[in-house]
């Protein structure tokens, strides 16, 4: 009987998980994936340093995927107290806070962002996107009503994610070069 890998879920915890959180985000970075790769493979856009991810995961922990000690998944949580550490993460909080979602600027509501997320390419096609999402409303949806994030419009495996997950649009928004679908996932 040949079993897979047990998956775990949870909360970054250990600077092990945040280096293993790093080493996943370089491997899928969009700059080292061949453009006729990134359609089917999917993609991150931004590099985070590991004294980032660190402030990050000090604030509120990252959601992770592991199969041993090994992360194969991780879904990390922005919020406006992360404000001046990233440019990308900047420009993303202006866009969110000034879009409306059912009458209301969401500036003026409790949403959380995704910052980043990423599965593994060994492990992608086995729902795990959808079983990081659902930690992740787990773990923050006493605190905010709304997750909301943006996936490069060129990243069609994510934007499938999202969709399936419950995410709708919101609206779009160009930066570095890119266009850019904001997400949101009523809770």
């Amino acid at each position: 009987m040949n079993t897979a890998p047990t998956i775990t879920l949870g909360l970054a915890q250990s600077p092990e998980e945040l280096k293993g959180i790093k080493a996943l985000q370089t491997a899928n970075l969009k700059t080292g994936i061949a453009p006729k790769d990134r359609k089917k493979t999917g993609f991150v856009t931004a590099a985070y340093s590991l004294t980032l991810l660190e402030k990050m995961n000090a604030y509120y922990p990252a959601v992770i995927a592991k199969m041993g000690p090994k992360v194969v998944g991780y879904a990390l949580v922005v919020d406006h107290q992360i404000r001046g550490q990233h440019d990308l993460l900047d420009d993303l909080l202006t866009q969110i806070d000034n879009t409306h979602y059912q009458g209301q600027l969401l500036a003026h509501s409790r949403y959380v962002v995704v910052g980043q997320l990423c599965v593994a390419q060994e492990v992608r096609g086995q729902g795990l996107a959808q079983k990081l999402y659902q930690q992740f409303k787990t773990s923050y949806r006493d605190r905010f009503a709304y997750c909301v994030t943006d996936v490069d419009q060129e990243n069609l495996p994510s934007l499938r994610a999202h969709e399936k997950t419950g995410f709708q649009k919101l609206g779009t928004l160009t930066y570095g070069g890119s266009d850019w679908s904001i997400v949101l996932w009523d809770w």
